[in-house]
């Protein structure tokens, strides 16, 4: 279930499939390992331009809200202010395989568009509480599966790909995604979010304005077996903000930090413990930031990009809190129950409780 059906009060005019895919030639796609009693992990891979644009740069920018987490590539990413590659979205582990998976996978595929060197963007959250995050489940060919599977249209939600062992405020986490229609004039543009969300203590837990998290049961008690019990709120969120709103490198910094507040909506004060890590790119002025070698041929050439003035953004501000909030609530009400590595459990949000909780208040759609 997504929260809408959920009767949530959600603001903003959300695109056809309520995903970052309804941005235009943005694809997602995952793999999903659960095997035996340990292995609760996967790889999930967006892909600004789909397969056949890997190597077309996207203007892009970067926010750190808490850095105790790891993002491959930004440095290049500041520097040129573009994004050229798939981003990978994976267990804190397997950044490794993940990062050589990719460039496997740009090398069998696209070998005009590195033949030197490529930077991966590959990152991460925590999912040790579920998956046997010491072992070597995930390998380099699932980037390249994840790669290949990525796809438009409706996006599976909750505990799929990297998402698949993760937590949220307490509870089953995940994946998630949503949209927001932004008017311009006469064009109409898309802002899309998703998230990998394993952040949260449950006591903060917000939903439509209701703290609802105060309300809902205790969470499991000590770890078995002497494990240290990680403290709450610790885990770590990764949000991907997309648009298809001609913007500069610095104006797509701007919507990555605005995931934060998207993200306070739902609760969270930012745990030490969390890496809190946003992207947002556009995919307007294609080709404007491609940085190649220099032809040798004595020409000095020029490039140019339109973008929206820097006083008329607020509305795609506005477009990015809202649909890093209800991504973030489709990853509570589509995540089931998970049972994991030492019998570990986490429950799913339970909705019926939750939809009292909003009805009490006043606050179902």
């Amino acid at each position: 279930m997504r929260a809408r059906e959920l009767g949530i009060p959600l603001t903003g005019e959300p695109g056809p499939w309520n995903a970052i895919t309804d941005v235009p030639g943005i694809e997602v796609g995952y793999v999903t390992l659960i095997e035996g009693d340990d292995v609760r992990t996967g790889v999930t891979a967006l892909l600004p331009r789909g397969r056949d644009g890997v190597g077309m740069p996207c203007a892009a920018g970067l926010h750190s809200f808490n850095g105790n987490g790891e993002m491959t590539g930004t440095a290049w990413i500041e520097e040129s202010g573009s994004l050229a590659v798939p981003v990978l979205i994976t267990n804190t582990y397997a950044v490794g395989p993940v990062h050589r998976g990719v460039v496997e996978w740009v090398r069998a595929n696209r070998r005009d568009m590195a033949p030197e060197w490529l930077l991966p963007v590959v990152t991460e959250t925590w999912d040790g509480h579920l998956n046997d995050i010491h072992g070597s489940a995930v390998e380099s060919r699932h980037a390249a599966a994840a790669i290949e599977a990525a796809a438009s249209g409706p996006v599976e939600e909750g505990c799929v790909g990297g998402g698949t062992g993760m937590r949220c405020y307490g509870f089953k986490g995940g994946s998630g995604t949503a949209s927001r229609v932004v008017e311009y004039g006469e064009d109409r543009y898309t802002v899309g979010a998703f998230v990998q969300a394993n952040f949260g203590a449950r006591r903060e837990l917000v939903v439509a304005g209701v703290p609802v998290g105060r309300e809902l049961p205790d969470g499991p008690g000590p770890e078995p077996d002497g494990e240290r019990q990680v403290p709450p709120g610790a885990g770590s969120v990764i949000v991907v903000v997309a648009t298809d709103a001609p913007l500069l490198p610095g104006q797509c910094e701007a919507l990555a930090r605005r995931a934060t507040l998207g993200l306070a909506r739902t609760g969270t004060t930012g745990s030490h413990f969390s890496g809190d890590i946003f992207l947002a790119f556009s995919t307007a002025n294609e080709g404007a930031l491609t940085s190649t070698f220099p032809e040798d041929d004595g020409s000095a050439p020029y490039e140019s990009m339109r973008f929206v003035p820097w006083g008329r953004t607020d509305p795609f501000y506005g477009a990015v809190v809202e649909s890093v909030e209800e991504a973030v609530l489709n990853v509570l009400t589509g995540a089931h129950a998970m049972t994991g590595r030492a019998g570990h459990h986490v429950p799913a949000l339970p909705l019926d409780r939750v939809s009292a909780l909003l009805a009490a208040r006043g606050a179902v759609a």
